[in-house]
């Protein structure tokens, strides 16, 4: 059996002070970026754009992302699937407002995340390319 995969847009935000925004999806046990699926009409930067208004209650213009990569990992709350990532950082200075399906935010320190269940993605790709760009 083969996995499906499936293609999100996701944000790295990242507040003035350098922490960064993980959210927890209800019902699900690890944190992950805002973001999500991307529609057929949808670029990944409207995409994106779409779900941190849906999610967040924050309004950001497609000209504030900017691109850190596409990254793949085992999907954290689809079993038997891969997520694929268009992944964007975005500064923010804003208060997020969880809305809809987020059940909980939480600002890390991407350097030294704490003890926390992060989705594969966010844990094994996002965070370290993030590192990454800082120090090289």
């Amino acid at each position: 059996m083969s996995q499906r995969t499936i293609h999100v847009a996701a944000a790295l935000l990242i507040a003035p002070d350098g922490r960064t925004l993980l959210v927890r999806k209800a019902g699900t046990t690890a944190f992950m970026q805002p973001g999500g699926k991307i529609e057929p009409e949808e670029t990944s930067e409207q995409a994106l754009v779409r779900e941190i208004r849906e999610e967040l209650g924050i309004d950001v213009h497609v000209d504030a992302l900017t691109p850190l990569g596409r990254f793949a990992a085992e999907a954290a709350n689809e079993p038997d699937a891969v997520v694929v990532a268009e992944t964007f950082l975005l500064e923010i200075d804003a208060t997020p407002v969880p809305t809809r399906e987020i059940e909980e935010v939480i600002w890390i320190d991407p350097a030294r995340p704490p003890a926390i269940e992060l989705a594969p993605l966010t844990g094994e790709h996002i965070l370290p390319a993030w590192r990454s760009r800082r120090t090289g």
